[in-house]
C-alpha cells in the first residue's frame, strides 16, 4: 500500500511539475525515476527484481531485443530502450540530411514546381508535411518547414503564419498515420509489437481522412485569403534554386539513400524480423561513418533532453506498473463502463488525451 502511494504520489508530482514548466521536463523525470526506484522499489518493496526488470538492461543483450524471429514472451515493464534507441538513430539519420541540404532542397523544389504561386505552395506544403511526418518526428519536421516557409513569405510577400498552422496540423496528422511517426507510437508498436501495416491500415485511414478535411478547411479559411493577398507576380530572381540548398552532392545523395533505406525497413519490418530498436542502430551507425569527420557534430546536435525524458518517465510508469497501479486503473475503468466496449474505449481516449 505505501509502496503504490509513493509511486502515485511521484506520477502525479511528475506530471504538475511538467505542466508548469518551471524546471526542463528531462530533468523533472529523470529525478522522478530517481525517486521510482529509491523510494518505491528500495525502501518500501525491497525488491532489487523490480529495480532491474524497470531498467531492462538485459534485454539490450538478447537476441530477441534485435531480431524480432527470436523473441520470447517477455514483461513489457521498464524503460523502453528500443524506442529510445530508435528515436535516437532517427535523429542521428534527420541531423545527417538537415546538413546535406535535404529539406531545404525539398522545399524550395516544391515551391519551384508550382511556380512559386502561394495557393498551390500552401497545400503542396501541406502535404509534404504529412508525409515527412510519417517517417521522421513531427517536431523535426515542422521545424525544417517553418523555417523555409518563413524565407518564402518574405520574398513571396504573403502571412506565413496560416502556412505554418496548417503544416502543424498536417505533420500531427502524418505522425500518427505510422509506427515511426510520434514517440507514443514508437512506444505503442515496440511494446504490443505491432507492425507499420498495422498502424497505416488503421490509424492510417482515419488520418487520411482527417488530412483531407484539414486541407479542404484551410483552403477555404486560409487559402483564398492568400490568393487575394497574392499580387499574381512573382519575381524569381531573388529565389534560391533548388540545388543551392544542397552543400554537398556526395552527402546529399547518401542522405537520400539512407532516407530511402530506412522508410523501407520500416515499412517491411514485419516481413524481415528486423526490430525498430536494430533498424535505429543501424541507420545511427551508417549515417555516422558516412559523415566521416562530421560524425561528432552530428552526435552533438542529437535532442539528448528528449531522450533522457523518455527514459525517466519510463522508470516513473515502470513503478505505477510494478505496484499494480495500472492495473488498479484498468480494473476501474472496466467497472465503470459496464462491460460496454464503446465507452471504455470513449473513457481511455479522453484520459489520455
Amino acid at each position: 500500500m505505501v509502496a503504490q502511494v509513493l509511486a502515485v504520489v511521484i506520477f502525479v508530482a511528475m506530471f504538475l511539475l511538467i505542466v508548469m514548466d518551471k524546471i526542463e521536463r528531462h530533468i523533472v523525470t529523470l529525478a522522478c525515476g530517481l525517486l521510482t526506484l529509491v523510494l518505491v522499489f528500495g525502501v518500501a518493496m525491497h525488491s532489487m527484481s523490480a529495480v532491474v526488470e524497470t531498467l531492462s538492461f538485459r534485454k539490450i543483450f538478447t537476441l530477441g531485443f534485435w531480431y524480432a524471429g527470436a523473441r520470447a514472451e517477455e514483461s513489457s515493464a521498464g524503460i523502453n530502450w528500443a524506442t529510445i534507441i530508435f528515436i535516437f538513430g532517427m535523429m542521428v539519420m534527420v541531423e545527417g540530411m538537415a546538413k546535406a541540404g535535404f529539406f531545404r532542397w525539398l522545399c524550395m523544389l516544391l515551391a519551384k514546381m508550382v511556380h512559386y504561386k502561394p495557393v498551390p505552395l500552401f497545400l503542396t506544403f501541406m502535404v509534404m508535411s504529412a508525409v515527412l511526418a510519417m517517417f521522421i518526428d513531427s517536431i523535426t519536421v515542422i521545424l525544417f518547414l517553418a523555417a523555409v516557409t518563413v524565407e518564402l513569405a518574405k520574398l513571396l510577400k504573403f502571412n506565413p503564419v496560416p502556412m505554418i498552422l496548417s503544416e502543424i496540423f498536417c505533420a500531427n496528422l502524418g505522425g500518427s498515420a505510422t509506427m515511426c511517426g510520434d514517440p507514443p507510437n514508437i512506444i505503442i508498436g515496440t511494446s504490443l509489437e505491432y507492425s507499420f501495416t498495422d498502424f497505416i491500415t488503421n490509424t492510417g485511414v482515419i488520418a487520411g481522412i482527417s488530412l483531407i478535411l484539414v486541407i479542404v478547411y484551410f483552403y477555404f479559411v486560409c487559402g483564398r485569403q492568400m490568393a487575394s493577398e497574392s499580387s499574381g507576380v512573382v519575381d524569381t530572381s531573388n529565389i534560391p534554386a533548388p540545388k543551392d540548398a544542397i552543400k554537398n552532392k556526395k552527402d546529399f545523395i547518401i542522405s537520400c539513400i539512407i532516407f530511402a533505406a530506412a522508410v523501407i525497413m520500416l515499412v517491411t519490418h514485419a516481413q524481415t524480423g528486423l526490430t525498430v530498436a536494430f533498424i535505429g542502430a543501424l541507420i545511427a551507425v551508417v549515417t555516422l561513418v558516412t559523415s566521416g569527420t562530421y560524425a561528432l557534430e552530428l552526435l552533438k546536435k542529437v535532442d539528448y533532453k528528449t531522450l533522457l525524458f523518455f527514459i525517466g518517465l519510463f522508470a516513473v510508469v515502470g513503478g505505477l506498473e510494478q505496484t499494480g497501479i495500472l492495473e488498479k486503473i484498468a480494473a476501474f475503468i472496466g467497472e465503470i463502463s459496464g462491460g460496454n466496449i464503446r465507452l471504455m474505449v470513449a473513457i481511455i481516449i479522453w484520459i489520455s488525451a
